[in-house]
């Protein structure tokens, strides 16, 4: 089972690596605003390996590097 927090975590501690504000991940991704921030507050218990692509795609890391 993966750990939700651990992904809002990693998420938000690879975006900040790379000096992108949530606003920018969520165009980059493609992803909502509200999702990127429920993402890593753990507003959102169980995110859609859709979502985690295209948030690895965007960050430029494999799934498993936010799953871990």
């Amino acid at each position: 089972m993966i750990k939700d927090n651990k992904i809002g975590k990693n998420i938000k501690k690879l975006r900040q690596s790379k000096k992108l504000s949530q606003d920018r991940l969520s165009k980059l991704a493609d992803v909502s605003y509200n999702s990127i921030i429920k993402l890593e507050t753990n507003g959102i218990a169980n995110p859609t390996i859709d979502t985690l692509q295209k948030i690895a795609k965007a960050l430029d890391v494999s799934v498993d590097d936010l799953i871990k």
